[in-house]
């Protein structure tokens, strides 16, 4: 190959400083070694890439060509020395992060700026899921850290889980849907008479997860936390939802709470990865979102949203 690193910084040298002398200065070398550098691309290239003639030295309209170009090479090989040295210190190429249905996308944009702030090349990659999905994105590597993972963590090899935190939720109704005029606490078999409202659940490999649903009862499946909210106000169908995004409503009597006998109401959170091979950037997003009241905090901007 006629071009070298060498000579492509002997002709961006020669450009900025505008002489063969001032180059070599800059470049710590003799005049001698840049003139013969330069002579000898133009012949292997037999092209002509300096008009001499002045006392500048400057680039024909080829020369222009190679330099510019030229520079784009050079910047991409120190763009990739840099790479390098960073995964050799233990930066991430890429890091996937899963992010459950229960934490709103904007906890996590603070974070995001502050980990480009750090002007890494960690390509990011954000995912959302629902239920198992979270697990199931570790178990199956589709994911390097998940935030608001729900309920028991399932067998994965090396798994790292963090509380973050716990949800009661409340069974509710619209006034005017059929449960809301039952008496008493309710059993499972009448909850189970009516239309349900569930998020899906978005894992591949692990068993869907459910919560409070019957084999045999229908559903309404939808995409997000407000989606089934919206459904439970409207009367479309019954459910769970997390106390606190309920709270207004029950207040203003937009929705009704059921008790239903048997109905687990409590949910934990957590922040899990696989403790093999972790790199700094995933260090850096567990500093950032490991501690033990983001729930809480989801929640209220959840609530928020929502009015």
């Amino acid at each position: 190959m006629n071009l070298s690193f060498e000579v492509l910084q002997a002709l961006d040298a020669i450009d900025r400083t505008g002489t063969f002398a001032s180059a070599a200065e800059a470049l710590h070398k003799v005049p001698s070694s840049l003139s013969y550098l330069v002579q000898k691309l133009e012949m292997d290239l037999g092209v002509k890439l300096f008009d001499r003639t002045g006392r500048r030295a400057t680039l024909t309209q080829a020369g222009r060509v190679v330099v510019e170009d030229g520079r784009r090479l050079l910047q991409a090989a120190a763009d990739l020395e840099c790479k390098a040295k960073r995964v050799q210190h233990g930066w991430e190429k890429e890091l996937h992060i899963a992010i459950d249905e229960i934490i709103p996308f904007g906890m996590m944009w603070p974070h995001v700026k502050a980990f480009y702030a750090l002007r890494l090349d960690t390509h990011l990659s954000l995912s959302k899921e629902v239920l198992g999905g979270s697990w199931d994105a570790l178990l199956t590597r589709r994911a390097d850290l998940i935030v608001g993972a729900a309920g028991d963590p399932p067998a994965i090899p090396d798994l790292v889980a963090r509380p973050i935190g716990a949800l009661r939720h409340v069974f509710v109704v619209a006034p005017d849907h059929p449960l809301a005029r039952e008496s008493g606490p309710l059993t499972l078999d009448q909850v189970a008479r009516h239309r349900a409202v569930a998020i899906g659940d978005t894992s591949r490999k692990l068993a869907p997860r459910t919560i409070a649903l019957a084999d045999d009862q229908e559903v309404l499946t939808v995409p997000t936390l407000e989606a089934k909210l919206a459904a439970q106000l409207r009367g479309i169908a019954a459910g769970t939802i997390p106390e606190c995004l309920a709270a207004e409503h029950l207040a203003s009597g937009a929705l009704v709470q059921k008790e239903v006998a048997g109905m687990r109401d409590v949910t934990h959170f957590f922040l899990a990865w696989r403790n093999e091979n972790v790199g700094r950037a995933l260090s850096w997003w567990v500093e950032q979102l490991d501690w033990p009241n983001l729930i809480d905090d989801a929640c209220r901007q959840h609530t928020e949203m929502n009015n």
